[in-house]
């Protein structure tokens, strides 16, 4: 019996005239490589674009005229997001019949996690919070909006010096940048970490997350570099963990020796090629267990040889506890 394959997202970027091109199309790029690396792999694609204004026609902030701009949609599918981005100007005016038009819009969506969310990047938290969207939620913008956004609404809980910040159904970036870092968190979030790492490979970015964020996923670490081969190896020891790795496997993957994929591991991911391969058995194993697996399926799983060894690598690590169901269990 196969497993139903989850709905696709609609991602609605909504412009009003002098909105900040590198704010929408970074974002809109990382969707749509998402989306092309899913299709490589056989899977379907999670990300639907539209792109939406008041006005078939607008303006952007480099002086290009954008057409075919579909209307604010009366009613929106489950799941979607709306995605709003910064617009030219030291303050965001919301005087024009445009962005009236999007303010009366916005003020009728309500957010709720995996069926409607709102995704900023710059000034657009300054939009939300206009239409009252942001009130009694944390949220970040560019540092140059930071006061307004405040102003605009008192009962945002402003975030200053962060890349981006969640708060339930409503995702806030700092700016331009940035709003990549955020699609790729979700990316992440929705498609696996080797799917965001193979799209920032594209993209030619590194991966980051913002301060308030969980720490890097362990399928993330060590992958803040350029070098294909070694991306290479690191997706195919993400993908499959539990076969039977070694060095010489690993440079098989990556067309070199093993001698010289040691140095390769070393020079630009940081760490050995057996002990990056522990890391992501261990996260692997950590995830079984969250599942409700124990401790013999989450090591068969990881590819560990025993839960011995997985107890062994637990604590290498630095682990609390040990592993059990749910996670660790103190001693």
């Amino acid at each position: 019996m196969h497993d139903t394959p989850p709905s696709p997202i609609h991602v609605y970027f909504a412009l009003l005239p002098g909105s900040l091109v590198l704010d929408w199309a970074g974002p809109a790029e990382a969707l749509r490589i998402a989306n092309q690396t899913l299709r490589a792999r056989g899977l379907p694609e999670r990300f639907v674009q539209h792109f939406v204004s008041p006005t078939p026609e607008s303006m952007t902030s480099v002086g290009v005229a954008i057409s075919g701009l579909a209307p604010l949609p009366a009613t929106l599918p489950n799941p979607a997001w709306v995605v709003l981005v910064g617009l030219v100007g030291q303050r965001i005016d919301v005087s024009g019949s445009e962005a009236q038009a999007l303010l009366h819009w916005l003020r009728g969506l309500r957010p709720v996690a995996g069926q409607l969310e709102l995704v900023t990047v710059c000034a657009g938290a300054v939009l939300a919070a206009h239409a009252g969207l942001l009130t009694g939620r944390r949220a970040t913008t560019h540092h140059l909006h930071l006061d307004e956004l405040a102003e605009v609404d008192p009962r945002c809980d402003v975030a200053a010096n962060r890349v981006f910040v969640t708060d339930g159904p409503v995702y806030t970036s700092a700016g331009v940048t940035t709003g990549i870092d955020l699609l790729l968190h979700r990316i992440s979030d929705l498609c696996g970490p080797t799917v965001a790492v193979q799209v920032a490979q594209a993209m030619v970015i590194g991966l980051r997350r913002g301060p308030d964020d969980p720490q890097f996923s362990p399928f993330l670490h060590h992958r803040n570099h350029l070098h294909a081969a070694l991306h290479r190896v690191q997706d195919a020891v993400g993908l499959q963990p539990q076969a039977e790795w070694s060095v010489p496997a690993m440079a098989e993957v990556a067309h070199t020796s093993p001698r010289h994929l040691t140095r390769l591991f070393l020079e630009h991911a940081g760490i050995a090629p057996l002990a990056y391969l522990r890391r992501i058995r261990l996260a692997t194993a950590e995830a079984a267990l969250q599942s409700g697996r124990n401790g013999t399926q989450a090591a068969q799983m990881a590819g560990f040889s025993s839960d011995t060894q997985l107890r062994r690598a637990w604590h290498q690590f630095g682990r609390s506890g040990t592993p059990s169901r749910g996670g660790a269990r103190a001693h």
